[in-house]
């Protein structure tokens, strides 16, 4: 289990968040949803025990704010949304330092596995700051699987925590990389995901939390809580909620199944 209690967060006089509460149980995929500005990043970095906050976080039992981080991170392994490096690391170099982080050191095949997953098969040898910011993307999410590449470990569920994990990609590597969180929740794994495209949310989380001037708005199923009133009170805008309409020209994603490998582009 990741509980949330009452976290808050102040800078200042101002409030980031004001007393939050969730309990996201492993299997599952929680999406962290809202406007600009909401305190969806802030929020992460509560969890990860990142800021000051009032409050409890308690990650399979363990208190985020009193653990020793050696004892997290074998149980924990983080996308954040800034995927730059300041020094010469081969994309191989950045895919190890999450396998030796976590249980999976002596395992080195983790990489080439965590690479083929993300669709960077062959590309160990590139230097990390040469890449795409897509594939940087990517490749830091290789990272974060090979150090939870087991979603359960003897001692309980593992988790990714995922800030804006396809913001910088293209539909089909987002379709891709939403099904590999999907997968490791299915696996037994946790994982939380700021996310800010409502159809990939609907079609991949088993709950959404909507934050709103850093108060939890709603948090419930995609059918619960992608509703109307809701997204116009956590966006600021009208919203109408369509169905596929049977004609037209609109592009809409589908949880299909893996297509074959394109030469040259996936492999």
């Amino acid at each position: 289990m990741l509980d949330l209690v009452n976290i808050s967060v102040r800078v200042g006089r101002k409030v980031i968040l004001e007393d939050v509460t969730l309990h996201q149980r492993a299997g599952e995929v929680l999406a962290i949803c809202g406007a600009n500005g909401a305190g969806k990043s802030t929020l992460l970095k509560a969890i990860l025990g990142e800021v000051p906050a009032t409050g409890t976080v308690r990650l399979n039992g363990h208190d985020v704010a009193t653990a020793r981080p050696d004892r997290l991170a074998p149980l924990r392994a983080v996308l954040p949304q800034d995927t730059e490096v300041a020094f010469a690391f081969t994309l191989g170099e950045i895919v190890a330092m999450g396998r030796e982080a976590g249980d999976f050191a002596t395992s080195p095949d983790i990489d080439r596995a965590a690479l083929a997953a993300v669709g960077l098969s062959g590309r160990a040898d590139e230097d990390f700051r040469t890449l795409s910011g897509g594939e940087r993307q990517r490749g830091q999410l290789a990272r974060a699987l090979a150090q939870v590449w087991e979603p359960v470990a003897p001692t309980g569920p593992r988790w990714l925590i995922l800030d804006e994990p396809v913001a910088s990609l293209d539909l089909g590597h987002q379709l891709r990389v939403m099904r590999l969180a999907r997968r490791f929740a299915d696996a037994g794994g946790g994982v939380v995901a700021v996310m800010h495209d409502l159809n990939l949310s609907a079609m991949f989380a088993d709950r959404i939390a909507f934050l709103l001037d850093g108060r939890l708005e709603a948090e419930g199923t995609p059918a619960e809580v992608m509703q109307a009133p809701i997204l116009e009170r956590a966006y600021g805008c009208r919203i109408t909620l369509n169905a596929t309409p049977p004609q037209g020209t609109w592009l809409l994603p589908q949880t299909c199944e893996d297509l074959p490998v394109r030469p040259g582009v996936d492999a």
